[in-house]
């Protein structure tokens, strides 16, 4: 129970409002060792709690401590993208509903003005994508000489998106601060490592694992099309199925979210669409409406594939394949949440078919093809050769080919 972890009886209240009852894995692991002020380096799946993990006891720090005048923010949560900002923000106001805390959030795509109050008053915890931020401190509106807690969550992501040097410089502001913790969906690639070896001093290595109650169990598998036309006469088949409540339909390019939204629309499909370029307000209320159930369906670049947090997505459905095999996770992440079942299916074009030995590899599993009858596809899969693995020589190999290389030359 959350009582074990000496949490103050307001914090205690938030997490019961929140509808929190016992904590997850992660939550279990981050809190004992966050509350005695360590640096963190925890890696969790998305949906298992991971912002509770950092947001109590950063909430229960400022509590311990209490501020002896105004002053500018002493919580910096960073994020990658302005969905997952605003619901981080959400999430930490119900968490801290009983505190005196003040939270806000920076983000770009909206009126500079909008965030005057947070930059002009006293604010305790701010969420913020980097880039806007940054803009606050190089005008001097926004000092980060007070942050006595600084939190990347989903830092590989921020690193993907190109994020390095703006966080750099942040940090940089905030190099007074007393601890750090970084989030990870995954601890794979070496740029995320090597970040946290100059980012954290001493940290803790957390790696979730999730109980079977917590784990997604999302039951995946791919369709074979010959071309476009077949993709969405495929993908138009799927979303009149009964069983699709609530889809999310990713493609790689705005051109098609808007495209197939457009189609979609015309065949008696009412759907939301989400893409980079889209103003703050526009992009909120696309959210709103599939969390309100006003659409069912929302078409996305991978803005969304972290920022998109919404109970109860039914069905991810690729229409068109992501180029990395850790974008497919994340995609696929937004189904089966909190020990939910969920859908994922891959619309596959031939040009696909090394993506998917890709994917299949990173999961370590062969994803199952399927056929809808009327719509069978008229190629076959072709089987991809793998790669024999290079094995290293010995320099005595390498001598003994020397060699006789050496010894043919001669006879020549």
């Amino acid at each position: 129970m959350f009582e074990q972890f000496d949490l103050s009886q307001e914090l205690l209240g938030g997490v019961q409002q929140a509808g929190f009852k016992k904590p997850t894995s992660i939550q279990s692991l981050v809190l004992p060792e966050a509350m005695a002020g360590k640096d963190i380096l925890a890696s969790a799946p998305t949906g298992t709690g991971k912002t509770a993990a950092f947001v109590l006891p950063a909430a229960q720090h400022l509590l311990d401590y209490p501020r002896r005048g105004a002053g500018f923010p002493r919580v910096l949560i960073l994020s990658p993208t302005r969905e997952l900002a605003l619901q981080i923000h959400e999430q930490t106001q119900k968490l801290t509903a009983l505190t005196h805390l003040k939270i806000g959030v920076i983000t770009g795509g909206v009126n500079y003005g909008s965030h005057k109050d947070i930059l002009t008053s006293t604010t305790d915890i701010v969420i913020a994508t980097p880039g806007r931020l940054l803009d606050y401190i190089e005008s001097e509106q926004f000092d980060a000489r007070d942050i006595e807690i600084l939190i990347l969550d989903e830092a590989d992501r921020m690193l993907d998106m190109g994020f390095a040097d703006t966080i750099n410089r942040i940090i940089a502001e905030a190099r007074w601060r007393k601890q750090t913790m970084l989030f990870s969906a995954t601890l794979e690639g070496a740029g995320v490592i090597r970040f946290a070896k100059e980012l954290l001093d001493n940290p803790v290595y957390l790696e979730s694992n999730p109980s079977r109650k917590e784990k997604a169990k999302i039951h995946q598998w791919i369709h074979l099309a010959d071309d476009k036309n077949h993709k969405y006469q495929l993908l138009l088949n799927i979303l009149k199925q009964d069983d699709v409540k609530r889809a999310v339909v990713f493609a790689n390019k705005r051109e098609t979210v808007q495209m197939l939204s457009g189609k979609l629309q015309g065949d008696n499909i009412p759907c939301a669409w989400l893409e980079g370029q889209m103003p703050q307000d526009k992009r909120m209320n696309a959210v709103a409406r599939l969390k309100n159930e006003k659409v069912n369906v929302m078409v996305a670049t991978d803005v969304a594939a972290r920022g998109l947090d919404i109970d109860d997505i039914t069905h991810v459905i690729n229409f068109d394949m992501p180029y990395k095999a850790d974008i497919y996770l994340h995609r696929i992440g937004r189904t089966g949440r909190a020990g939910n079942k969920g859908t994922a299916i891959s619309l596959v074009e031939a040009h696909d078919m090394l993506v998917i030995a890709k994917i299949e590899r990173y999961m370590g599993e062969k994803l199952p093809r399927r056929i809808i009858e009327g719509l069978r596809p008229k190629y076959k899969e072709a089987k991809i050769p793998l790669k024999k693995p290079k094995v290293k020589k010995s320099k005595a190999q390498k001598k003994a080919k020397a060699k006789k290389i050496a010894k043919k030359t001669k006879k020549k």
